[in-house]
């Protein structure tokens, strides 16, 4: 090792030695002030910040980074993980934190990478989700234009496009690194609304010499809030939802924590819970008051309660369009009670008493209120339990219909394939008999039918991308499994056209001991925009084409993923799974899936949706409400 090397290296063995760098900093093993470069600095705040993995792509505008990287993963100190594409590392870096709350930190050179990356960190930013950018920038010298720079003559053009998307920070100068990584550490690690930060890394200031103070690199994450504050709207609340004769309970993403609260407050109210996809698992399957998902996409039972309600209870949900059907959910609502730490969502609908605070900790304070007022808790027989119970055995029996008939004939295949939702639900049932099986999904027909199909009796059993809906999030999201410091078994549940727009995972998968299975349903088309254009149109255009292929053929031909056919029973499709399970590394099942007319091919829509020839009559509705 160079002279430079050696004292890196001295420095990272000192802090994998200590187990982290506060550690070595309070035992004087680690210094606290050194000369270093920029880029050490960066990842000594990062380690700081217990960030101790990199996935990404190395460039030109890298390789100061790079190096620092190369001696401290000798050390110990942290692990990089190269990928083939940096929409990938993102997705990598997203699903890490989803699912382990392991940070990642996601790494690219300048121009091309950090733009894919950028695109791909949507469904981070979407989903709140906190992950580290570090993009290489152009030099500060301005003695040229940079090659993959931004064209044109602004400055700093990237860290205009960057903070778009969320908040972003170039290091023009070294000085400028704790105010970087505190912002930084208040984005990635917010705890309410996690989004990505970009930090871009100059070419030229990356290797600049720098007397840094470690011990002046920010630690500790901003403090979530408390429950509300009072000022007499919990009594309002209370009163407001007790004197409400059909309550609809909306679980968003914020309520993930408050299961048990939402459980104690349904029965004293007399509500009824509509889920979005993305807190599936809040309250069990089996709830007697969880009607599941609700929306443009919902089910029967959740639409309906969304569509008969007189009051609406939102917690921790924002109103994104496919789940409050473009604004249009709750028809007959005139009264909102909303809890959220967002200022601006807490008060999304009119006539709303706003509770600006945690859900389980407001939540807790709401459920006294209402017990102060006598509230007790309810059997399931008011009308209102016994119109929503009503839509929940319809619903029950809807999905039946479709499970009892697995196969259908398809024009495509000509023979008798199976449908997604009795494919997805056997890969469901199969699932939860492994408490380590986590399942991915992806955009497209397979998450549509799929949170549909969910009977999660906890949250963490899927993680559907639904904030962005970015096409081949699920097969990247595998690689966290070999990633993570306490691997898992993935199902990355996919279809042909999400998975053909990022399959670097077969060649990932292997390098990074990914242990999992990719389950590619194959109806030879995006066939939720088919479904779509024929629902709107009566005919579907440029969403399907006449190219077969091989994809078992294409597993196969990287050493080491495990290339099987789902074949074309439950009992093929169960099989194949059990031998993903057996085997350690990848794997990717190959299914055929029906597409065609026949209703039993799918779980249908049930909601109204903002979209081509819909707008005019969902508008129409929209202007005549109130909430």
């Amino acid at each position: 090792m160079s002279e430079i090397a050696d004292a890196r290296f001295a420095r990272a063995a000192a802090i994998v030695k200590a187990g982290s760098v506060q550690h070595a900093l309070d035992e004087g093993t680690l210094p606290a002030r050194v000369q270093i470069t920029l880029a050490e600095a960066v990842l000594l705040g990062l380690l700081k910040q217990d960030v101790r993995t990199f996935i990404g792509i190395f460039g030109h505008g890298s390789t100061d980074l790079g190096e620092v990287m190369r001696v401290y993963e000798a050390a110990g100190a942290l692990r990089t993980h190269p990928v083939r594409n940096e929409v990938e590392a993102a997705h990598a870096a997203t699903a890490l934190r989803w699912a382990t709350g392991e940070k990642a930190a996601v790494f690219t050179s300048i121009g091309p990478g950090a733009v894919q990356a950028l695109a791909g960190s949507l469904a981070a930013s979407s989903d709140g989700i906190g992950v580290w950018h570090l993009y290489a920038d152009e030099t500060t010298e301005a003695e040229g234009p940079n090659m993959q720079q931004i064209p044109g003559g602004g400055q700093e053009q990237f860290l205009k496009l960057a903070s778009t998307m969320g908040p972003a920070f170039t290091l023009h100068t070294p000085w400028a690194l704790p105010e970087a990584l505190r912002r930084g550490l208040n984005a990635v690690d917010h705890p309410h609304r996690a989004q990505p930060f970009y930090l871009l890394l100059p070419i030229n200031t990356q290797p600049q010499l720098v007397e840094m103070n470690l011990k002046a690199l920010p630690t500790g994450a901003a403090p979530g809030l408390g429950a509300a504050a009072d000022d007499g709207r919990y009594e309002q609340a209370a009163r407001a939802l007790l004197d409400a004769g059909k309550v609809v309970v909306r679980v968003g993403g914020g309520a993930r924590e408050a299961g048990p609260e939402i459980d104690e407050l349904l029965s004293l109210i007399d509500g009824f819970a509509v889920t979005s996809p993305i807190s599936s698992g809040v309250l069990p399957y089996t709830h007697p008051r969880n009607l599941t998902v609700g929306g443009s996409k919902g089910s029967i039972s959740g639409n309906f309660a969304m569509e008969n309600a007189d009051a609406l209870l939102a917690i921790g949900t924002r109103g994104v369009c496919q789940s409050d059907m473009s604004r249009t959910g709750y028809p007959k609502v005139t009264q909102v009670v909303n809890v959220n730490t967002d200022p601006a969502d807490v008060v999304h609908y009119n006539h709303t008493i706003p509770l600006l605070g945690d859900a389980k900790l407001t939540l807790t304070r709401l459920i006294e209120a209402l017990r102060a007022l006598g509230a007790q808790p309810k059997d399931l027989t008011s009308d209102w339990a016994t119109d929503c119970l009503a839509a929940w055995d319809e619903w029950t029996a809807f999905k039946k219909e479709r499970y009892d008939s697995p196969t259908l004939f398809d024009e495509v295949w000509q023979r008798e394939v199976l449908t997604q939702p009795a494919a997805i639900k056997q890969v469901y049932d199969w699932a939860r008999q492994h408490e380590d099986a986590v399942m991915f999904f992806d955009a497209g027909d397979v998450q549509a039918n799929g949170f549909q199909v969910a009977e999660d009796d906890r949250v963490g059993r899927t993680i559907t991308e639904t904030g962005a809906s970015y096409m081949g999030f699920a097969a990247s999201a595998l690689l966290s499994t070999g990633i993570a410091r306490t691997p898992f078994f993935g199902l990355s549940m996919t279809g042909d056209g999400s998975f053909s727009m990022n399959p670097q995972i077969l060649i990932d998968g292997i390098a990074h001991r990914t242990r999992g299975a990719v389950v590619l349903f194959d109806n030879r088309r995006q066939g939720a925009i088919s479904s779509l254009q024929l629902d709107q149109y009566g005919i579907d255009y440029a969403t399907n084409d006449q190219v077969g292929v091989d994809y078992q053929a294409w597993a196969a031909a990287t050493a080491g993923v495990q290339a099987l056919h789902g074949g074309h029973s439950l009992g093929d499709l169960s099989d194949a799974l059990d031998k993903a399970y057996a085997h350690d590394g990848l794997t990717l099942i190959h299914v055929p899936v029906y597409f065609g007319s026949n209703p039993l091919g799918g779980l249908g829509s049930f909601g109204r949706w903002n979209v081509g020839p819909w707008v005019a009559a969902t508008e129409e509705l929209r202007h005549q409400l109130e909430v």
